[in-house]
């Protein structure tokens, strides 16, 4: 089954924004053909950027997207990671983490400081933004999860 590690942005565009890059992988995810993992400070992170006043959010809503999302996700133990390169942006450190210790395929992101990691640097896993990662679960069969990447 392909295991994803989703950084906070792409939760959001999941979650809150509906944005249509990530309609597949929100499809994929209810729909239980690709695994999402998650940790205690990613999740965190979740948490505290669910009460930005830019979301416009209220506590009901912030309940319901948190929710929603832990209900479709498992959980990693922390853990130590591999040797990895440093992202120049520590907030997304702990991304990079969890899908080396949690034997990630990919860790989907639209963030530049993790994106720049591709290529640069030999990883474990590859790092794709919403799109990229869409169009690969079209290219899976629908009742086949293997990992194609």
């Amino acid at each position: 089954m392909l295991r994803i590690v989703l950084d906070t942005n792409v939760v959001l565009d999941l979650f809150h924004w509906a944005n249509m890059d990530a309609v597949p992988i929100m499809a994929a995810l209810e729909a239980g053909r690709i695994v999402c993992l998650v940790d205690d400070s990613t999740l965190d992170e979740l948490c505290r950027v669910l009460t930005y006043p830019q979301l416009k959010l209220t506590p009901e809503m912030i309940a319901e997207r948190y929710a929603r999302y832990s209900a479709l996700v498992q959980r990693v133990d922390a853990g130590e990671a591999p040797p990895l390169p440093r992202c120049k942006d520590r907030d997304d450190q702990k991304f990079l983490e969890l899908a080396a210790r949690s034997g990630a395929h990919l860790l989907v992101s639209k963030d530049k400081a993790l994106l720049k990691l591709r290529g640069r640097t030999r990883l474990p896993f590859q790092i794709l933004k919403p799109g990229a990662v869409s169009q690969l679960l079209a290219t899976l069969p629908t009742g086949d999860t293997a990992c194609a990447a």
